[in-house]
């Protein structure tokens, strides 16, 4: 139980500096939050669950095909964030990269790469 509350909390402490962070200079906050930091430490906690290698190298390749169809939500974003408002901005976001995630998906269906 203890190295279960031990990754939650190392986990959930990056978040919450990465916010912090980000309050006192957005482009710091942009550029560590830029980093696969969640990934990173995922990869670990797998390597430490003792995952097998391959399991452990499958998350890092889907990661990336996951993270292409994320990032036009970047450039949306302070686009619309002026007109909009955060609530909707955000809304239409999550739809914008969930409608591009499933394009994407089918595209990548064409080269064998199956994320669905």
């Amino acid at each position: 139980m203890l190295p279960l509350i031990v990754k939650y909390v190392i986990t959930a402490g990056m978040v919450i500096l990465i916010s912090e962070i980000a309050k006192r200079s957005d482009r710091l906050g942009g550029l560590i939050a830029a980093l696969p930091i969640v990934t990173v430490l995922v990869l670990i906690w797998m390597k430490l669950e003792g995952q097998e290698p391959q399991k452990i190298a499958n998350h890092a390749w889907y990661t990336f095909w996951y993270v292409i169809p994320t990032l036009p939500m970047f450039l949306a974003f302070p686009l619309l964030y002026q007109r909009y408002g955060f609530w909707i901005t955000l809304m239409g976001c999550c739809l914008m990269t969930i409608t591009i995630f499933g394009l994407w998906a089918k595209l990548l269906q064409y080269f064998g790469i199956h994320l669905i």
